[in-house]
């Protein structure tokens, strides 16, 4: 692997739960456009779970920045690794909407009572994406187990 966003001089965010669900379970909730929507409160456009595939987010436009979140799937194996660089931000911007450069890795690990779930958004530039970083950091804490009540719903 020789992404960008894994540089020694970046900071990550690292989320671990355990879900009561299958691995294959999981992997539906984080590779069904629908589903995603719900437990991102974004729903990507053009998502496939294919090495490659670019899709992008909405979000609020601030300042030079339009909102959009371009993404590329780098890695995609099924039921255990999605991988995908996360990139978004205008250099006119400072705090929010400012250049960011990342890659989003989820982990999938079958365990005793379910799944073992790691999520690594890594890659931010500190100060440059204090912001996202704080606000990200709070918000994939909610996303991740939010996808295990995601999951109860799709069995």
């Amino acid at each position: 692997m020789n992404y960008a966003a894994l540089k020694s001089d970046t900071h990550e965010i690292v989320v671990d739960e355990v879900l009561a669900h299958a691995p294959e379970t999981i992997w539906k909730a984080l590779t069904t456009g629908k589903l995603i929507g719900r437990w991102l409160m974004m729903t990507p456009t053009g998502f496939e779970a294919v090495k490659g595939k670019r899709f992008t987010f909405q979000t609020t436009p601030g300042g030079a920045w339009d909102g959009v979140i371009h993404c590329q799937v780098l890695e995609a194996t099924p039921n255990e690794r999605l991988v995908y660089a996360w990139k978004s931000g205008h250099e006119g911007n400072v705090g929010y909407g400012s250049p960011l450069d990342t890659v989003v890795t989820f982990i999938l690990s079958r365990v005793e009572n379910g799944t073992r779930l790691r999520l690594v958004h890594s890659g931010f530039v500190l100060p440059r994406n204090d912001g996202a970083f704080k606000k990200m950091g709070e918000g994939w804490k909610k996303c991740v187990p939010t996808i295990g009540a995601i999951a109860d719903e799709e069995d």
